[in-house]
């Protein structure tokens, strides 16, 4: 029997009155077990058995989901579940009425006055401060939920409006602060705002949310006079200052104003995620202000919960306050912190009880009124619209109503005349509003922006000149024909079905939308008549004929005229669009990466804009090399043939098994399975049988060349939890549940024979996986435990204990002696040592939990899908997490590698198979021999040849065919201090230069390994050939930079510096000129034949220790300490770029690759390196993961293998595989499959006649 439910105390509250009271019905019903109860309602086990924990009440449907699936009444359940919320919401309410102050803020905003009880961004503020003391104009950027209101407010007004006695913050007593948001027409609205205040002083405008400026004002004439405004800041004579705070998703949208974007370079400051001691000081202070304690545990929690997520701020102090709310004294426990959903689940839990307490009609409404409160993105995400009271209530009293429910609830916010959603958190927050956004995604853009047209027509005194004509109006008359449609029911929780309403439309609206059609309606009978009268006329105008040719040449000029200007108007409109479809793409990468790739591809067409090449590498670089559709529901089962070629997948509700031709990406056949329900699929050794069996333990054997069915088998003889094939297909594992609960059968596929029966859980088996040799068999159970078994006998082997609860997943490694164990009770995948019988690794789990799980075929990958659509990926070997594969919208519960473990697919509960591409930076070869760190790596003429240099003290030159090695000079007694810190090849690869701090420059033959020189003042850490063999540079330990001439052996001294030491060289294409890199100092072009600076170039923050020339001698690129990037002009010394905001440290190297495209860079301070495109600055790959830090970096000549040496003593090289644009349009089109839909063309490409961004138009 499965695992006894933990007791519920049915007078701790309402919630766990109402789950002891679903214990009891389900008690009287039998006992039937939740597995058996899934399979009647339309919800898992493990979320009806959490309907029954007693944790926080259930929602409507999953409650009668639970009813219906126990045979109770329904409708008494229904009433029963009101009054729950209803008790429940009543003990909050008392709670709070109690007298005590919250401590906490909710989904609101921190404001002045609050500054007693705002905690955790003390630096935060005194950075602001320190950059509104140097700048009169800053920016501040963060994420949705980052605390950027709260900052400007609560932590700079309210330092500004310091008291006399308070500490002085080196700026004068403002003369006025004013807050600001710029709404829809901030220049008519807010302009007054920017005129000073009294006769001295500044006066500050805070401007927040300054992103409406984008996402509100449709008028760019009237942005760009409100940017004006603000710049003019700049002048101390205005006795302005201006603080902007600017959602981070919309800083490429401000750097595409020239003079916004230099303010942006100035001064800005970005918000990150609190460090752990800040979120404890946010956690805790403000309780223990008002005489609170805050568990420990709870506390630890949540520091862990919300570590490196700097927008769910929020969701923190919301789900602080629903815990407030239900303390215990003055304690704030983690009880009651579950009980209110967690961080990620409290606002759905506040939203959900509101709106399970509505009635249809309210709910209806309520949804048309939330979903007026916001912007869809359009190349950004969701964002909230302030809207006037009046489009939501109208004077309706009911309406009126239920606004006063939604502010009550804190859902929204009402301000005077304003309402506005309390937060950009409850978009992403509440499923329920996100699901309804995203049904409605194309009619909600077009709402909004019939909504700004018919607020200029109004303003305008209804000028016919401001109508909607051609394809605005025909899409907003399809979205919201004049004709009555019925208002859905919104009977047991139901969404309401985002169809139009006649209500949906303000009188405004209606109206506008009214004239337009008619004033077309009326513009079409006009050009009838005109066409009439103008057939009646076509004999008086031959007459003219004669005249008209004379004017025609004059005419002839000024059409080709218009005609340019028309085309270059074309030119610059295409180009725009492009622009803003490029925008878009790399908004939705994160969600929507089908979408986005779209987007990028028509971005592309449109022109090729430097933004869309951006967002087509981006887009190219999403692993996905191919989506399948084709099944009517989900997949369940997916399987790759042993060649690789040919992939099966079974479907949840269609009743076939299909058949793939994997390069091709089409399907071969449909196979007839025995049940809706494929649990699982395996190939036969030799690929010419395929095995399915069903979710009820039966399962057939088809013949794959014909499709015929050669046997169908009975089953397991019960509800089957679980189901497995060997890696060969001989043997089919069943686990099951009720009367069989605990066991597992193992069958011959090829006879239907049962070969053995495994007991011993004491809890339902929920997993089971064999071994790669089919020799033993892992089952997971509900009882804590993982059971290793004979295949052959039977017989129990091995018992694993988990401390982590039920354990839902486990998948065998390819050596057998590695098994993955998920364990839900704390979201965490294990890595045990079958053969040590301990744990080797923990994997951090993802946040829904982990349904399936599989190894790649090298062993060195562990994939895993989950029921929150998510797939990831881990590295065995580190632990670490090598990324999430977006795409899929529903649970994922099937994963495969392909035998070569190139592709991995994975299928979903929505419907399609993925496949996607594993082997993107890869690593081809690994060169092992050096006992201390690579500090550098350098390849020889022609790429066969590789150089190492190491802290052991030697150089090591491998033979890349053989992958052989022999070995420079001798190990060194001395530690470190001899250790090889530069190589270089000279251009004919016939010498190899190396430095050591001991040692000195040494000049070797490379084909005998003889030592042919040694420079004893050669102790840098660099050293570079000119291109002519004849020149060679290198620095020394006293900070000088050094040239020897190869032939004379003289050398001569550039520098002598000790404050800024050159730490890097690099020579120009034609040898004339001399980059040398300083940690310390800036970069600095010499000329060759003088030994004279020519230049000095300024350097990113923290100077450049690394520099290289790209391959033309045209740029210079210098990486530096603050992880940038920057690119200047060889002959002018003026930067170019500057490639900033990735996250690997301080640069340790920087190659070109050698057609000059492609930039790497190595982190210091992270086992990462980087590629950028050079043109773009886009990031094209970036390989992480290794267990050391990356100290050295080099491009093969042909710039396919990218060779990297890191602490860790190894030597990596990896496959650079980079497409051009062209190419990248042929990957997305071949991985997507499919073209914008007809609602998605509407919303991105409005004015656009229908196209196809892959294939013929």
């Amino acid at each position: 029997m499965g695992r006894r439910e933990k007791p519920v105390d049915p007078g701790a509250g309402p919630v766990q009155r109402f789950a002891y009271e679903l214990r009891k019905l389900r008690l009287e019903a039998g006992s039937p077990t939740y597995r058996a109860m899934a399979e009647r309602a339309a919800y898992s086990a493990a979320v009806l058995s959490q309907a029954a924990a007693g944790e926080k009440l259930p929602s409507l449907p999953v409650t009668l989901a639970y009813v219906t699936a126990c045979g109770g009444d329904t409708g008494h359940w229904q009433r029963r579940w009101h009054e729950a919320v209803r008790e429940d919401a009543a003990r909050v309410l008392e709670a709070e009425e109690d007298g005590a102050v919250a401590p906490y803020r909710g989904l609101a905003r921190f404001e002045p006055d609050d500054h007693t009880r705002y905690f955790g961004r003390r630096r935060l503020t005194e950075e602001l401060l320190r950059r509104v003391r140097e700048r009169r104009v800053v920016a501040v950027f963060g994420p949705s939920g980052s605390g950027k209101s709260s900052l400007l407010r609560a932590g700079l007004i309210a330092r500004l409006r310091r008291p006399a006695d308070a500490p002085p913050l080196g700026l004068p007593p403002p003369a006025a602060i004013r807050v600001l948001t710029p709404g829809a027409r901030p220049e008519r609205d807010a302009g007054r705002l920017f005129t000073p205040a009294g006769t001295t002083g500044d006066t500050w405008l805070v401007v927040d949310q300054f992103e409406e400026v984008f996402t509100l004002c449709a008028d760019p004439d009237e942005r760009n006079a409100f940017v004006r405004r603000i710049l003019t800041a700049h002048d101390p004579a205005s006795r302005l200052r201006v603080v902007l705070g600017v959602r981070a998703d919309f800083y490429g949208r401000c750097l595409a104003h020239r003079e916004l974007a230099d303010v942006i370079h100035e001064a800005s400051l970005p918000i990150g995620p609190m460090s752990p001691q800040e979120l404890r000081e946010a956690i805790v202070k403000p309780a223990a202000a008002e005489g609170l304690i805050v568990e420990r545990s709870l506390t630890a929690r949540l520091v862990e919960e919300m570590a490196e997520e700097p927008g769910s701020l929020p969701l923190l102090s919301h789900v602080l306050l629903e815990t407030w709310r239900r303390r215990r004294g003055r304690t704030l426990t983690l009880q009651a912190y579950e009980a209110a959903g967690g961080v990620h689940g409290a606002v759905a839990q506040t939203a959900e009880q509101l709106y399970g307490r509505l009635s249809p009609q309210q709910a209806g409404a309520a949804r048309r009124m939330l979903l007026r409160l916001i912007t869809p993105g359009e190349g950004s995400a969701d964002t909230r619209r302030p809207a006037a009271r009046g489009e939501l209530d109208a004077g309706d009293p009911a309406a009126a109503q239920l606004v006063e429910q939604l502010a009550r609830a804190r859902l929204i916010t009402v301000d005077q005349d304003t309402v506005d959603l309390a937060h950009e958190a409850l978009i992403t927050s509440w499923p329920r509003l996100r699901g309804w956004i995203e049904e409605d995604r194309g009619r909600l853009i077009v709402h909004r922006r019939l909504t700004e047209a018919a607020g200029l027509w109004d303003e305008l005194d209804h000028d016919p000149g401001a109508l909607y004509r051609g394809t605005r109006l025909d899409a907003a008359e399809e979205a919201f024909a004049p004709e009555e449609r019925g208002v859905p029911e919104e009977a047991a929780g139901a969404v309401p079905s985002p169809g139009g309403t006649p209500d949906e439309l303000t009188p405004q609206e209606r109206a506008f939308l009214t004239a337009s059609i008619a004033a077309r309606d009326r513009e079409r009978r006009a050009a009838a008549r005109t066409t009439r009268r103008l057939r009646q006329s076509a004999a008086t105008l031959s007459v003219l004929l004669a005249l008209a040719l004379a004017a025609g040449l004059v005419a002839w000029d000024q059409f080709r005229t218009s005609e340019r200007q028309r085309d270059a108007a074309v030119a610059a409109q295409r180009l725009s669009l492009s622009r803003q479809l490029a925008a878009q793409s790399t908004a939705l990468m994160g969600d929507w990466p089908d979408l986005s790739s779209l987007l990028a591809v028509h971005a592309y067409r449109t022109a090729p804009t430097k933004e869309a090449v951006a967002s087509l590498f981006s887009a190219v670089d999403v692993p996905l090399r191919r989506r399948l559709d084709g099944h009517s529901g989900g997949v369940r089962a997916v399987a790759f043939s042993p060649d690789g070629r040919t992939l099966a997948t079974g479907g949840a509700r269609d009743s076939t098994v299909r058949l793939w031709n994997v390069p091709a990406g089409t399907a071969r056949a449909t196979l007839p399975a025995p049940a809706k329900t494929l649990a699982a699929l395996s190939f036969s050794a030799d690929g010419r049988t395929l095995a399915g069996s069903t979710g009820g333990g039966a399962w057939r054997l088809w013949d794959v060349a014909t499709g015929r069915v050669r046997a169908t088998f009975g089953g397991h003889g019960g509800p089957v939890t679980t189901t497995a094939f060997s890696r060969d297909g001989r043997i089919l594992a069943t686990g099951g549940t009720g009367g069989t609960g605990g066991t597992v059968r193992l069958w011959n596929t090829a006879t239907g024979e049962l070969s053995a029966t495994l007991r011993g859980h004491t809890g339902k088996v929920v997993s089971v996986a064999f071994a790669p040799d089919g020799r033993s068999v892992a089952t997971g159970s509900l009882d804590g435990t993982v059971r290793l078994w004979d295949a052959a006998t039977g017989a129990a082997r091995t018992r694993i204990v988990s401390p982590a609860g039920g354990n839902r997943a486990v998948a065998f490694g390819p050596d057998g002696h590695t098994l993955a164990i998920y364990g839900s009770d704390d979201a965490s995948i294990k890595l045990w040592d079958l053969t040590a019988g301990k744990a080797r690794t923990t994997l951090a789990g993802p946040a829904g939990y982990v349904l399936t799980m599989v190894f790649g075929p090298s062993g060195r990958i562990l994939g895993g899908g989950s029921d929150d659509g998510t797939v990831r990926l881990w590295d065995v070997a580190t632990g670490g997490n090598l990324g999430t594969l977006p795409g899929h919208t529903r649970r994922v519960g099937s994963m495969a590698f392909s035998p070569d473990g190139h592709t991995m697919a994975s299928g979903s509960d929505d419907g399609t198979v993925r496949l996607w591409n594993t082997t993107l930076g890869d690593t081809l070869t690994t060169l092992t021999g050096h006992t201390g760190p690579v500090g550098a790596v350098a390849y020889g003429r022609g790429g066969r040849t590789l150089a190492s240099g190491s802290d052991d003290g030697t150089v090591r030159v491998w033979d890349l065919g053989t992958r052989g090695s022999r070995t420079l000079g001798r190990r060194s007694g001395s530690g470190g201090s001899d250790r090889v810190r530069a190589v270089a090849f000279s251009p004919d690869g016939r010498t190899l230069a190396t430095t050591g701090r001991r040692t000195g420059l040494r000049i070797w033959d490379v084909a005998t390994g003889r030592l042919l020189a040694t420079l004893p003042r050669f102790t840098g850490e660099a050293v570079a050939f000119g291109p002519d063999d004849r020149t060679l540079a290198g620095t020394g330990g006293t900070g000088a930079l050094l040239l020897w001439d190869t032939r004379s052996h003289r050398t001569r001294t550039l520098s002598t510096s000790r404050t800024d030491p050159a730490t890097s060289v690099a020579f120009s294409r034609d040898g004339r000129t001399l980059a040398s890199g300083s940690r310390d100092g800036p970069v600095r072009l010499w000329d060759v034949a003088t030994g004279r600076a020519r230049n000095v170039l300024t350097g990113p923050r923290g100077n450049a220790g690394a520099v290289a020339f790209s391959p033309d001698g045209r740029t210079l690129a210098g990486g530096g300490a603050d992880g940038s990037v920057r690119l200047w002009d060889v002959v002018t010394g003026n930067a170019r770029t500057t490639i900033t905001g990735h996250t690997i440290g301080a640069l340790g190297a920087v190659a070109f690759t050698p057609d000059g495209r492609t930039l790497a860079a190595s982190g210091r301070d992270t086992g990462s390196v980087r590629l950028w495109d050079v043109a773009t600055g886009q990031t094209r790959a970036t390989y992480a993961g290794q267990t050391g830090l990356v100290r050295s970096v080099a491009f093969s000549p042909d710039g396919r293998s990218l060779a990297t040496g890191s602490s860790d003593g190894v030597v990596r090289l990896r496959e650079v595989a980079l497409p051009g644009p062209d190419e990248s349009v042929k990957r997305i089109c071949r991985a997507v499959n499919r073209e914008l839909t007809s609602a998605e063309h509407a919303a991105y490409l409005p004015d656009e006649a229908p196209r196809k961004a892959c294939g013929a138009p």
